[in-house]
C-alpha cells in the first residue's frame, strides 16, 4: 500500500511540474517558430529560353504554391529571347493577381529579357537586372500568315533608324492594329508599377533595347544587382504595392528555395516542342493507317491513338495553321492512293508536295524555339514517300499475284493417280506424293484434279469428269 501511494504521489508531482512549465515551453516554441518565419522563404523560379505553354504552367503553379507556403517573395530569374503571346499574358495575369510580391531578375551577365520578357519585367512588382544584361525589342511579330501575332526577336530591332522601323511596322493595317494593342498593354503595365511608360511604348513601336545601366537611369527597372545576395540586400526594407496594399519587404537572412520544373512541366515542355508535336502527329496518323489496313494488329492503333491525342493537345496550345495540317493529311492520302496506282505519277508527286508545304506552314512563326526543323520535314517527306509509294505499292501488287506455293496453291492443280482406287488412294502432284479421296473411281495413271483439302488429304475428281 505504501509503495502504491509513493507511485501515486510521484506521478502526480510529475504531472504538476509538466503543467506548470507547459506555457513556458509553448512560448519558447512560438518564439523559435517566429524567428524561423522572420527569416522568410524566397521561391526562386527560372525562365530560361523561349516562353511557351510549359513555362506559363510552371510559373502559375509555383506562384500558387508560394502563396500557400507563406513565401515572402517569388524570385523569377530570367533569360529569354521572347515567346508566345498567350503564354506571356497568362504569366502576367498571375503576377498581377499574386498575393506574394514577384521580383523579376534578368541574370546572369549576358542574359536578356527580350520581347515577351520585357512585358513580364514591367508587370513584376520589382524589376531587377544584373550588369551586362539587356531588355527590349518588344514588337509583336506575325505568325502563321493568318493575322495572329506573338513576341519574338524582331527583325526591325536591327535597323539603325527607329523612325524607319516604326513606319514599316505601321504600314500594314493589321500590323498597325496589333502594335497599338501591344503598346497600350505595356503602357498600362508601366503605369501600374510606376515605370517609364514612354520608353515601354518605344520598345514596342520601334523595337528599342536598353542595357541594364541605361534601363536603371531611365527608370525602366528598379535596381541593378550583381548577384542574388546583393538583390536580397537591396530588397530589404523596400516598400511595394501588392493588390492595393502597401507592404515592406523583409529579406534579411531569407532562405532561397529553388523550385525546378517538376515532371509535369518537363513533360509539357517536351510535347509542346513543335518538332516533337509534329513527330507525334505523324506517328499517330501512320499508326492508324497500319491499324486500318491490318485490323486486329492492336499495337499500331493503340500507339497511334495515344500519339495523336498528345499531338492534338500540343497543337491546342501552339500557334497552329490548320491549313498546314489539312495539307499534310491530304498529302499522306495522295501518297497512299499512289500505292494503288499502277505506276509512279502525279498522285505521288502531288502528295509529297502537299506534305512538304503543309509541314512548312504548320507552325510558321519567327518566335525563337517555336519552328519546325526543315531537316525533320525533309526526312519525313522522303521516308513517307518511299514507304507509301514504293513499299506499300509493292506489297499491294504482291497480294494481287496468284499464289505459287503452300496448300492454297494445290487447289485446282492437276495430278496423276499412282494406283486404282474408288475411295482413298495415292496421287502425285507437283512431284509430291499425297493421299487423296474421291467419290468417283480412279484408275492408275489417270489424271485427276484437286478440288479441296481436308488436313493432309486432297479431295480429287477424275479429270474427264471435271472437264464435263
Amino acid at each position: 500500500m505504501t509503495m502504491q501511494l509513493k507511485m501515486y504521489f510521484g506521478s502526480s508531482l510529475l504531472i504538476a511540474i509538466a503543467l506548470f512549465f507547459s506555457p513556458f515551453v509553448k512560448a519558447l516554441e512560438k518564439t523559435i517558430a517566429t524567428e524561423q518565419n522572420s527569416a522568410g522563404i524566397v521561391y526562386q523560379l527560372e525562365i530560361d529560353g523561349a516562353i511557351g505553354p510549359a513555362t506559363s504552367d510552371y510559373i502559375e503553379r509555383n506562384i500558387d504554391k508560394a502563396a500557400e507556403a507563406g513565401s515572402i517573395i517569388v524570385l523569377i530569374r530570367m533569360d529569354t529571347p521572347g515567346g508566345l503571346d498567350i503564354s506571356m499574358r497568362q504569366i502576367i495575369k498571375k503576377i498581377i493577381a499574386s498575393p506574394v510580391p514577384v521580383v523579376s531578375y534578368v541574370a546572369p551577365g549576358g542574359a536578356r529579357a527580350a520581347s515577351a520578357g520585357t512585358y513580364i519585367l514591367y508587370a513584376s512588382h520589382v524589376a531587377a537586372m544584373a550588369p551586362g544584361t539587356n531588355l527590349g525589342a518588344a514588337t509583336p511579330v506575325q505568325i502563321g500568315g493568318g493575322g495572329a501575332f506573338d513576341f519574338g526577336d524582331d527583325k526591325d530591332s536591327k535597323k539603325d533608324n527607329d523612325k524607319e522601323a516604326e513606319t514599316e511596322i505601321s504600314a500594314d493595317p493589321m500590323t498597325h492594329k496589333v502594335v497599338n494593342d501591344a503598346a497600350a498593354y505595356i503602357r498600362g503595365l508601366a503605369k501600374m508599377r510606376g515605370r517609364n511608360a514612354d520608353w515601354a511604348e518605344q520598345a514596342v513601336r520601334a523595337a528599342a533595347s536598353l542595357p541594364a545601366e541605361e534601363a536603371l537611369s531611365k527608370h525602366v527597372i528598379d535596381l541593378i544587382a550583381v548577384n542574388q545576395a546583393d538583390l536580397l540586400r537591396q530588397l530589404d526594407g523596400r516598400k511595394i504595392n501588392v493588390l492595393g496594399q502597401q507592404r515592406t519587404l523583409n529579406t534579411r537572412g531569407a532562405v532561397i528555395e529553388h523550385k525546378a520544373p517538376d515532371w509535369r512541366s518537363r513533360f509539357l515542355s517536351v510535347i509542346t516542342n513543335p518538332n516533337i508535336a509534329y513527330i507525334l502527329m505523324l506517328v499517330g496518323i501512320y499508326g492508324l493507317i497500319f491499324e486500318f489496313s491490318n485490323p486486329g494488329a492492336i499495337v499500331p492503333g493503340t500507339v497511334g491513338g495515344i500519339c495523336l491525342m498528345l499531338a492534338l493537345f500540343a497543337f491546342h496550345v501552339l500557334p497552329i495553321n490548320y491549313a498546314g495540317m489539312a495539307l499534310i493529311i491530304f498529302g499522306i492520302g495522295l501518297m497512299v492512293a499512289e500505292a494503288f496506282a499502277p505506276n509512279f505519277g502525279i498522285l505521288g508527286l502531288g502528295g509529297v508536295t502537299a506534305f512538304v508545304m503543309g509541314s512548312i506552314i504548320l507552325i510558321d512563326t519567327d518566335v525563337p524555339g517555336f519552328g519546325i526543323n526543315p531537316g525533320l520535314v525533309g526526312g519525313f517527306a522522303l521516308s513517307s514517300a518511299a514507304f507509301f509509294i514504293f513499299a506499300l505499292g509493292f506489297l499491294l501488287k504482291a497480294r494481287q499475284k496468284p499464289v505459287v506455293s503452300g496448300k492454297e496453291e494445290l487447289v485446282g492443280a492437276t495430278g496423276v493417280a499412282m494406283q486404282d482406287f474408288d475411295s482413298t488412294g495415292l496421287i502425285r502432284v507437283h512431284s509430291e506424293t499425297w493421299q487423296a479421296h474421291t467419290v468417283k473411281p480412279v484408275n492408275k495413271n489417270e489424271k485427276v484434279k484437286v478440288t479441296g483439302i481436308d488436313g493432309l488429304i486432297l479431295m480429287v475428281s477424275p479429270w474427264k469428269i471435271e472437264e464435263r
